[in-house]
């Protein structure tokens, strides 16, 4: 049973009923095969028309960082234990939690999602790409014209740049946005329930998390 799964990084209090709920996922998606390939999240109707859908997948096969694998570079495939390693960033916070587990949970989720701005792996988003990923994002968004999504985007660039560009010395060079500087902009924003597992649109696992 799922009972003998491994299921690596997900929180102690993962329970074996939720695990064989993402095994159920995991075989949907793998369409029964031992291995998930990124021409299986073709059907994912949910993804399809997801703004960011490359960089979502891509996240899901980035071996060194997200797959916590000692080579860098992207899997072909991705094993059940692999998906439950990338389905623990989509953990919703668990009431038991201190404060440590809590800095270190929110810590886990922004560099999945700081990985996901940083899609040429230099540790640094360029302002541009952090400005092109918001857009990409908001474009998903029905009820948005286009304009008011230009400037909501350039909006967060400006923000960026006061953050992290405000703290330097007048002789520093901007290169980017570090994971530190991301920290920041994020801080008083509640990404633990923004990012769980709605992302997959598995509203039949939500309920169980």
């Amino acid at each position: 049973g799922a009972q003998s799964l491994h299921p690596l990084s997900l929180a102690p209090t993962v329970t074996s009923e939720q695990i064989e709920h993402l095994h159920r996922r995991f075989k949907q998606l793998s369409q029964d095969q031992l291995t998930i390939r990124k021409e299986n999240f073709d059907s994912i109707p949910d993804l399809e028309f997801n703004p960011i859908r490359g960089k979502i997948v891509h996240a899901f096969f980035d071996k060194r960082r997200n797959l916590r694998q000692e080579s860098d570079g992207l899997a072909d495939e991705i094993n059940f234990e692999d998906f439950l390693t990338i389905m623990s960033y989509f953990r919703p916070i668990e009431m038991n939690m201190d404060e440590e587990q809590l800095d270190r949970f929110r810590k886990e989720k922004l560099k999945f999602l700081f990985h996901m701005y940083d899609s040429d792996h230099d540790g640094k988003i360029t302002l541009q790409e952090y400005r092109n990923v918001v857009e990409e994002l908001l474009s998903g968004n029905p009820h948005l014209e286009k304009e008011s999504a230009r400037s909501i985007a350039d909006g967060a660039m400006m923000e960026a740049a006061s953050i992290c560009v405000g703290q330097m010395g007048p002789d520093q060079v901007y290169e980017g946005i570090t994971f530190e500087d991301f920290l920041k902009m994020w801080q008083g924003i509640d990404i633990e329930t923004k990012m769980h597992v709605r992302f997959l649109n598995m509203e039949t696992i939500a309920h169980c998390y």
